[in-house]
């Protein structure tokens, strides 16, 4: 029998999981191996009724560029128990799998790690490498390189947050737009700066001070007047939905009256609610509150985002990831995730090195807020209030030093 590899995806979909997992597939079946895809993420590995299927180079070039994942992903978690007792070795036994391919964030990283420990321990020949994924771009990879989908969702993002901030020109009202991100605030900081929102709200922001709805809120109409200051009327202000994860804000939206369900990790399921509708809601009252003449209007970017088309960047980024694994396979690396660099070198980045020694998680990378992407962006395209328009606010509001940027983070 032929030397096979299988491959499968975990978590949520991103731009280029098929660009990946078929160029995987592409890659290892030039070089003579027999590919195999596993439906249903890490639930395969943990069932005796694992739902494979036979890649082959048609199937493969296929599906390569086009989004959303041909290979069926869930975000099943396996348990110790699963571990002990369900684990499907013979699914490699009788498919004489050499390597496990697995692609996804920072939740299939994590299982990925204890996956590469489990069969350390148990002295199974399986090498385990995986690939980087995630719209929120909140994996630990070195010098700010990104994770593959990310660049294409705050493409489609940037989009978005384009076309509703002409629309706020147009009508002379203010959007709320909430970016996924339940972590790190990337993707919101980039389609911010992309579309020159004069506001975008990331919980990075609050390195110096504590995380209120109250704060996120005053930011927020801390842009509004400055902007009317300019004679501006019209303007979006952008947020992650991290903000919304925080459990502090958690709490106040709880005894604000918003009911949240929660998934098996433990996270809540934000996608079940509009973010964007309950901080609009919550503008309006603010502004009401100040004698302000706003309306707002809110845009949710998250589900719309995951599974479109990759964007060019993401293709060549994606293929030069499934290379990269072929190369650290044939060079005997396990446990490991790929890295590639901006000049195309590929490195190991190895699981037990990035875990968190109490949890063996990956710890998710955040938004650098002192670095100068983030700084430049609040220093020459964001709006808000400081000490200096004092003298013109107060003909908006009574308290302008209540909006003042810069005393609300004590940045």
């Amino acid at each position: 029998m032929k030397d096979s590899i299988i491959i499968l995806c975990g978590g949520g979909p991103a731009p280029g999981m098929n660009s990946v997992s078929m160029s995987v597939a592409k890659t290892f079946l030039s070089k003579g191996y027999r590919v195999l895809g596993l439906h249903g993420g890490y639930s395969g590995l943990f069932s005796k009724n694992a739902r494979v299927e036979e890649l082959d180079f048609f199937k493969a070039d296929r599906y390569f560029n086009v989004g959303g994942s041909y290979l069926q992903m869930s975000r099943f978690k396996p348990t110790d128990k699963d571990f002990e007792e369900n684990f499907n070795l013979d699914l490699f036994k009788d498919n004489n799998i050499k390597l496990l391919v697995t692609i996804g964030g920072d939740d299939t990283a994590s299982t990925a790690n204890r996956i590469s420990k489990f069969l350390a321990a148990k002295n199974y020949p399986i090498a385990n490498i995986h690939c980087p994924k995630t719209i929120d771009n909140d994996l630990p990879l070195p010098n700010n390189a990104p994770t593959f989908g990310y660049n294409s969702a705050k493409n489609e993002g940037a989009h978005i947050a384009k076309t509703v901030y002409e629309d706020a020109r147009t009508s002379g009202n203010w959007f709320v737009i909430t970016a996924m991100g339940r972590t790190c605030g990337s993707l919101a900081l980039g389609i911010g700066e992309a579309s020159h929102s004069p506001m975008t709200i990331i919980p990075e922001m609050f390195n110096k001070t504590t995380m209120t709805l109250d704060k996120i809120i005053k930011l927020s109409v801390s842009a509004i007047i400055k902007r009317k200051i300019l004679g501006v009327s019209y303007g979006t202000v952008v947020t992650a939905e991290g903000l919304f994860h925080d459990e502090g804000v958690m709490q106040e939206m709880v005894d604000a009256g918003v009911h949240f369900t929660f998934d098996e990790h433990g996270h809540p399921e934000l996608g079940k609610i509009s973010k964007a509708v309950i901080f609009s809601d919550l503008l309006d009252k603010e502004c009401q509150k100040a004698g302000l003449k706003v309306k707002s209007r809110p845009v949710e970017i998250g589900y719309d985002v995951r599974c479109q088309e990759p964007v060019a960047y993401d293709l060549t980024y994606c293929t030069e990831l499934a290379m990269g694994v072929y190369q650290l396979f044939s060079e005997g690396k396990t446990g490991c995730m790929v890295y590639v660099d901006s000049f195309g070198k590929v490195s190991p980045l190895y699981l037990k090195d990035l875990q968190d020694p109490e949890t063996g998680k990956i710890p998710p990378r955040i938004v650098d807020i002192n670095s100068g992407t983030a700084q430049n962006y609040y220093s020459f395209i964001a709006h808000y209030v400081t000490e200096d328009d004092y003298e013109a606010a107060r003909q908006y509001v009574e308290n302008p030093e209540a909006y003042d940027f810069k005393k609300i983070l004590e940045w």
